[in-house]
C-alpha cells in the first residue's frame, strides 16, 4: 500500500488508487465507485440552490406583523393615565390604522377597585389626530367616555369641535414620554421574536417595570 499510494497522485488518482487496493475484493471497487460518485456531486454547489429562506419559511414574518411605509411592523396601542402609568395596552400589527384600534385598546383597560369589578370606562380619552373620526367619538359617546381629538386640518366639517375641551390636548406629552420610556427598551424597539406570545410578555413586563419605577 505503501508503495502504490507513493506512485499515485492524490490529487487526480485517488479513485484509481482506492481501486487499485484489494482487487481481487468487492470493498475496493465500492469505495473507488463512492469516492468518484463524490467527487462529482460537488456538494459545494448546494449553497448555490438552497437559501436560508427556503430552509426556514418566512423567515423576517410572524404574527401582527404588517407592512407601512417605514417597512415592517408591530404597533404598540396603550392607554396610560394622567401620570404616564400604562393602564391598558395592546398590539397589533402595523397596517391598520388606530382609529380601528381604539375600541379594542379600551377594552384592554382593568383598573382595580376597593369594592366591585374593576372600572374599564374612562372619563375622558385624549388622543392625536389619527383617532380623528366622528363615528369613533358618538361611539364612545353612547359609552359616556369623551374623545378629545383635534380635527384634521383638511376636515370641513367639525361637528364636535370646542377649543375649550381641547386645552386639555396639551397633555398629550404624557403618553408620549410613555412611548419614550418603550423606546429604551432594545427588546421592544426592534422585534427579534417570532411569536406573538413572546412579544407580547415582554412588551408587558416592559408596563410593569415602567409602573414599579413610577410608584416605587
Amino acid at each position: 500500500m505503501a508503495v502504490s499510494a507513493r506512485q499515485v497522485s492524490l490529487s487526480t488518482h485517488l479513485p484509481a488508487a482506492a481501486e487499485a487496493v484489494g482487487r481481487a475484493g468487492g470493498v475496493a471497487g465500492c469505495v473507488a465507485r463512492t469516492a468518484g460518485s463524490a467527487r462529482r456531486r460537488r456538494p459545494a454547489a448546494m449553497g448555490r440552490v438552497l437559501s436560508g429562506r427556503q430552509l426556514r419559511s418566512s423567515q423576517k414574518g410572524g404574527a401582527a406583523v404588517g407592512k407601512t411605509k417605514r417597512g415592517k411592523g408591530t404597533k404598540w396601542m396603550v392607554l396610560v393615565d394622567g401620570q404616564g402609568l400604562p393602564l391598558g395596552a395592546r398590539l397589533e400589527s402595523a397596517s391598520p390604522g388606530e382609529v380601528t384600534l381604539a375600541e379594542a385598546t379600551l377594552a384592554e383597560v382593568r383598573v382595580p377597585r376597593t369594592q366591585g369589578r374593576p372600572r374599564q370606562k374612562p372619563e375622558r380619552v385624549i388622543a392625536d389626530r389619527a383617532y380623528d373620526s366622528d363615528p369613533l367619538r358618538e361611539r364612545l359617546k353612547k359609552r359616556g367616555i369623551e374623545l378629545i381629538v383635534p380635527y384634521r386640518k383638511n376636515s370641513r366639517h367639525r361637528r364636535y369641535e370646542n377649543g375649550r375641551k381641547l386645552r386639555r390636548y396639551k397633555r398629550r406629552w404624557i403618553v408620549e414620554r410613555t412611548n419614550a420610556w418603550f423606546c429604551q427598551l432594545r427588546r421592544l424597539l426592534v422585534r427579534h421574536v417570532h411569536l406573538l406570545s413572546a412579544c407580547r410578555a415582554f412588551f408587558y413586563l416592559a408596563c410593569l417595570w415602567i409602573t414599579l419605577r413610577r410608584c416605587l
